[in-house]
């Protein structure tokens, strides 16, 4: 630092202290703002001792106005818990609010190997609101009593301070998981309006996350409902979503991946409003979900309100039984709508072939994997029929391929791609192939591979079951795994995600190989092809296991019988056949004397192309 620089900084510091000591506030201002503060903050001390005495002076009124209230006396309690069970649930309801708090499966686990509970007292409420003459009842703070308690029933009363009372009545069925919930009110007649028919339900539940996978879950996680007269329907699962209904509703489902909380009212409910919020990965639970709706209520106490609840796995034929114990039968209620099997015909092809398969051989005691496997091959076998046709509709295309090379020689021009095009048609249809006849086979093979991909995801029956490296075939098997996101992939890498991709890469290079009959494809098509399995790593690295195996397996046997089959196919003495088609073709043309069907088109189309262009020619040598 040179002299000129040092006496430059000396001077700015001088000038900053100088400054700062000119601008310092005299003593006469600085107890000035003291006491203006003072006065603040004996203000705000005032204002907080006014709004306590408003607020106890509102107490004291409340406390006044309740004590005139007919339920005055259910305002105040200790909180007691009854628990009710059988060999498949326990369910635990609290006398404050008269509602289940927490129901536990037996028969399933949460990730931590503990019994699963579906909810507990702090994620879920449901509250019933009475619109009386003079008052109204909200029972989520009223304290009921325990009555007519057994293993498996209980009545919670709320109790008037007169003879009146109203009553929940709770029964768990045996060997179920369905409970049934009647309301009835008795001598309150006076208490409420003769017009009063309804009873206003509000009910919400913070859905836990059950599963490994947070995304994968988040799939199969919706607000699921069922109207009287149509078939069920969702709120979106991926996004914050709110519908109000008009048409009234049979049931009303908080549905998780595995298990779902399931309200039903014999007299369907109206005045329906869903709402399902996302919760952010980590929270430990999946959706937040909230139902408002009115249902049926007689104030006379002549007939019960009857609602169910059911509380259990989305297991098909378990809900499907449900359904028979179901109150209101005037509608199917087809709860087994909660395990989604895709499409319409999809769906058929599972609900009586897939389930009823996988029942079958799950019944021998085999692991799931191996389950699995036996499946696929099953499915194989069925559709090999239609794979064979197929891959001779190939053969006979490829055989014919030094054929179409000489088109492609005749016809190098792309103005000429119409003239190559109807001379190979015409080549095929002179051998009676069909360039289509492969298409059609594949096609009908599709409902049925689809059908396994919504089967997989939703068959609780994988959910922790082990295979190989996959300790859990219902969640992504993570052979790595690392502590930061990357996009589309996540935190970890699938294995049977990459030998699914890696499978599919290798089957989409021996198909192009084996359908390679010399005709020019679309620019990019063969990249495409190619780039798709490497897609499949980003798609589906998150999904089930034991769907990246199955498809994994589906791929590998679709390739050795590709290899198979071009092992065992004579080209040669295939060739020979078409040629001896040829001439039978040909001899039945003569026979009839003349062409029809696609030639005849193929001919007529060529001679109005040709008709155009001498028009055309025409009109430029007049110009």
């Amino acid at each position: 630092m040179d002299k000129n620089t040092l006496v430059g900084f000396t001077l700015i510091g001088a000038v900053l202290i100088g400054f700062s000591i000119y601008n310092r506030p005299s003593q006469e201002e600085m107890e000035r703002a003291q006491r203006y503060q003072d006065s603040i903050q004996t203000i705000e001390l005032q204002e907080a001792a006014k709004r306590e005495a408003e607020a106890a002076a509102q107490s004291a009124l409340a406390l006044t106005l309740d004590s005139t209230s007919l339920f005055f006396g259910a305002n105040q309690g200790t909180e007691q818990f009854t628990t009710l069970e059988n060999n498949l649930v326990k369910v635990t309801f609290s006398n404050k609010g008269g509602r289940v708090v927490s129901a536990t499966l037996k028969d399933y686990n949460n990730q931590q190997g503990e019994p699963l509970t579906l909810f507990n007292e702090e994620e879920s409420a449901m509250n019933f609101a009475f619109e009386g003459k003079n008052e109204n009842i909200l029972t989520e703070d009223l304290f009921f009593q325990p009555m007519n308690v057994t293993d498996s029933t209980v009545t919670m009363r709320l109790q008037t301070t007169g003879a009146g009372y109203i009553d929940f009545a709770y029964r768990l069925l045996p060997e179920s998981y369905l409970v049934n919930f009647d309301i009835r009110a008795v001598g309150m007649q006076n208490f409420f309006p003769a017009a009063q028919k309804t009873v206003n339900i509000d009910w919400s539940q913070l859905a836990r996350q059950q599963e490994k996978g947070f995304d994968f879950e988040q799939r199969y996680t919706s607000l699921t409902y069922k109207p009287a007269d149509d078939g069920s329907d969702y709120l979106s699962e991926m996004k914050d979503d709110k519908e109000s209904f008009e048409e009234p509703m049979q049931w009303i489902a908080f549905k998780n991946q595995f298990f779902s909380s399931v309200l039903i009212a014999n007299q369907n409910f109206d005045d329906v409003t869903l709402e399902s919020k996302l919760q952010k990965e980590g929270s430990g639970y999946m959706k937040d979900y909230n139902a408002e709706m009115t249902t049926f209520f007689d104030p006379t106490g002549k007939e019960a309100t009857q609602l169910q609840m059911y509380l259990g796995p989305n297991h098909f034929k378990t809900l499907l039984a449900t359904n028979d114990l179901v109150i209101n039968q005037d509608e199917d209620p087809e709860l087994e709508d909660l395990v989604y099997l895709g499409w319409p015909i999809v769906r058929q092809i599972n609900r009586w072939f897939t389930i009823n398969l996988f029942d079958w051989l799950s019944g021998w005691g085999l692991n799931m994997g191996l389950v699995l496997l036996l499946m696929t091959i099953i499915v194989k076998a069925i559709v090999y029929p239609a794979t064979y046709k197929s891959y001779i509709s190939s053969a006979k295309m490829r055989v014919l391929k030094p054929h179409i090379q000489k088109i492609n020689e005749k016809y190098p021009n792309q103005e000429d791609a119409l003239k190559k095009q109807q001379e190979t048609m015409q080549l095929y249809s002179e051998y009676g192939v069909s360039p289509m006849g492969g298409c059609l086979p594949m096609l009908i093979q599709m409902p049925v591979f689809m059908a396994l991909f919504f089967f997989v995801p939703n068959a609780i029956e994988l959910r922790q079951e082990s295979f190989l490296w996959a300790p859990d075939l219902s969640a992504y098997d993570d052979i790595l795994h690392w502590n930061f996101n990357i996009p589309f992939l996540g935190d970890h890498l699938s294995l049977f995600c990459l030998l699914f991709s890696v499978t599919n890469i290798l089957n989409t290079w021996y198909m192009m190989k084996q359908q390679d009959t010399g005709q020019q494809q679309m620019p990019g098509m063969k990249i495409m092809m190619y780039l798709m399995p490497v897609m499949f790593i980003f798609i589906f690295n998150n999904y089930s296991s034991g769907l990246n195996y199955y498809y994994f397996i589906s791929g590998l046997i679709s390739i050795l019988i590709m290899i198979v089959l071009r092992k065992t196919t004579n080209e040669p003495k295939l060739l020979a056949i078409l040629e001896a088609n040829k001439a039978k073709i040909k001899q039945m043309k003569g026979n009839r004397g003349t062409q029809g069907g696609l030639m005849a088109k193929l001919e007529a189309l060529q001679k109005e192309q040709e008709r155009l262009q001498k028009e055309r020619m025409e009109r430029m040598n007049k110009k």
